[in-house]
């Protein structure tokens, strides 16, 4: 039986389209028209919503209580049921520097897990870490920091749900581990790094095409030393992640940014930790404890321990900061990242052909149903 969302406008990659249907068959998006549906579909009412595609957060940690390094099904399963009340429909579950042996369990459970049902689909493993600077490691826990290790890493790189490997390019053997994980087709991100302008150029020649959370743990810009920063900014190849909570970034950074790299280039993220949903208190983070006041998470060092953003509420932000319409703020979170992965024209956009993946928002911009798969995963009505 079809599903067909009558009576919304859709906003397609590149337009709206008021007034419009959308037909689901078989967890994929078979047909946009102008006209009602047929006798016998299922039918979801969006008078007055705005037909989304569903949102992606390719740098995620956990949320409500949950973490990746918990490694359970469950943990993955509670994620994934709070990530689609924010119109999140798939992520990549973001593990933390740990024992070897920790992130291994943890690939291990994506692994088990990439069918799971009821919530956003886990995409894949996002490695943040364990070959990162420790002059900018943030809340990474420094005593599990190391070189790239091929004795370590080789089972990673064969793990089939390691998608992005985020690392600091300058580590002995890092530019290494960067071609041979492209070959395999996993993406790699700068991150926690202190690398000059000329080692992240070379590890964009060598294949790597993202940024993790720009500006936060990495080196700055000066205008005779471009650093990390400059090099993120200035080089097309690659997209930078970004936290638009206006906490890791002031909002005229983030503006900044944006119209350094264009919207095309920029990827919402929230780097959410398990307090995200929650109230302050204190929370675990790699073994570590980390004291959430008025919602900004920070590590026993003063360190920014990932954050408590949602997706829809980075969509929103974004907009604001950077003087966007909500259109083109939507891109950064759908679109883009799924181009980032390789995954354009299944994952993120309102086309035939492509994942069943919908998020229905009013027009305050607020979620009010999330379709993954073609199945309804969240209702705010019955929430």
């Amino acid at each position: 039986m079809r599903t067909v969302i009558v009576g919304g406008s859709l906003l397609t990659p590149d337009q709206e389209l008021p007034d419009h249907s959308l037909v689901l068959e078989d967890g994929q998006i078979v047909e946009i028209h102008p006209g009602r549906a047929e006798k016998g579909d299922a039918i979801i009412e969006a008078q007055s919503f705005i037909i989304a595609p569903g949102l992606i957060d390719i740098h995620v940690h956990g949320g409500e209580g949950c973490d990746t390094m918990d490694s359970t099904p469950e943990a993955l399963a509670a994620m994934g049921r709070f990530f689609a009340a924010h119109g999140v429909t798939s992520f990549l579950a973001t593990t933390i520097t740990a024992p070897s042996s920790a992130i291994r369990s943890a690939i291990d459970n994506v692994e088990d897990c990439l069918t799971q049902t009821g919530g956003a689909q886990v995409l894949g493993v996002h490695l943040e870490g364990p070959y990162l600077n420790a002059k900018y490691k943030g809340a990474q826990p420094e005593a599990y920091l190391g070189i790239p290790d091929p004795k370590e890493y080789e089972a990673w790189l064969t793990a089939d749900c390691v998608r992005l490997i985020t690392l600091a390019p300058e580590l002995a053997g890092a530019i290494e581990l960067i071609r041979l994980g492209v070959a395999r087709g996993i993406e790699f991100a700068v991150g926690h790094s202190a690398a000059d302008y000329e080692t992240v150029i070379r590890a964009a020649d060598s294949g790597l095409r993202q940024a993790t959370h720009t500006f936060n743990g990495m080196g700055g810009l000066h205008h005779r030393e471009p650093g990390t920063v400059g090099a993120v900014l200035s080089d097309d190849r690659i997209y930078a992640q970004v936290i638009a909570d206006g906490v890791h970034l002031h909002p005229a950074s983030f503006k900044i940014l944006v119209r350094a790299k264009g919207v095309d280039r920029t990827i919402l993220i929230t780097d959410a930790m398990r307090a995200a949903g929650l109230q302050d208190g204190e929370y675990d983070l790699g073994g570590q404890a980390i004291v959430v006041k008025h919602g900004v998470a920070r590590a026993p060092n003063g360190s920014l321990a990932g954050s408590t953003l949602t997706m829809d509420a980075a969509v929103r932000n974004a907009a604001k900061f950077a003087g966007l319409g909500f259109r083109e703020a939507l891109r950064m979170a759908t679109s883009v990242p799924a181009a980032a992965l390789g995954m354009a024209g299944k994952k993120g956009s309102l086309s035939p052909g492509a994942d069943a993946d919908i998020t229905l928002f009013n027009q305050d911009f607020e979620v009010q149903k999330t379709i993954g798969g073609g199945e309804l995963v969240y209702d705010k009505e019955k929430a």
